[in-house]
């Protein structure tokens, strides 16, 4: 079985990148992972009832816990290619390392454009304004999401528009699996 994730921070492009790929194998969100506890609890899927979910399941399981449920997941499927979006820390990276060889992806783009993309796609847990994802930024980087970028495998830069970040996306990904 091929693995690989994808990481970046919060409106950098995971979900259209994977988007480009997804007919290649089958996709493991880490952050469904946080949004199941959340359905468990009868909580709505904000931002900060996420943020808390994430930070309580860290706490309790260990930092690489989300990592270890998702392990669970893969192991179960019976594609030969998964990819993992929402990977956070090296941590987590470590944990899917002892079982498969799990290439990384960054995506990544300057602030101004992420929070564009993020007050325009309004999904519950998006930020309102650019405090309030500086904070969700923060809460990312606490868990070692800036240390991942700094140390992924391989970095794609969003800086243009969605066509272009999936043929960036789809060639690197091919690329890996030809050489897994």
């Amino acid at each position: 079985m091929k693995v690989l994730a994808i990481c970046g921070l919060p409106g950098s492009g995971k979900t259209t990148a994977i988007g480009a790929i997804n007919d290649l194998g089958y996709v493991i969100t880490m952050g469904d992972v946080v949004r199941n506890e959340a359905k468990l609890r009868n909580l709505e899927y904000s931002g900060k009832n996420l943020g808390i979910i994430a930070k309580e399941l860290r706490k309790i399981g260990g930092s690489d816990i989300i990592a270890i449920k998702c392990v669970e997941l893969i192991r179960s499927e019976i594609r030969n290619v998964v990819f993992v979006d929402g990977v956070r820390s090296l941590s987590e990276v470590n944990i899917f390392r002892k079982f498969w060889k799990f290439p990384l992806i960054a995506i990544v783009v300057n602030e101004e454009v992420r929070f564009e993309r993020l007050f325009k796609r309004n999904r519950n847990d998006d930020p309102k304004n650019l405090f309030e994802l500086k904070k969700r930024d923060k809460r990312e980087i606490d868990f070692g999401l800036e240390n991942l970028i700094k140390n992924a495998d391989y970095v794609i830069v969003n800086d243009s528009n969605k066509e272009i970040l999936k043929k960036n996306t789809r060639e690197t990904v091919l690329k890996i699996l030809q050489t897994y």
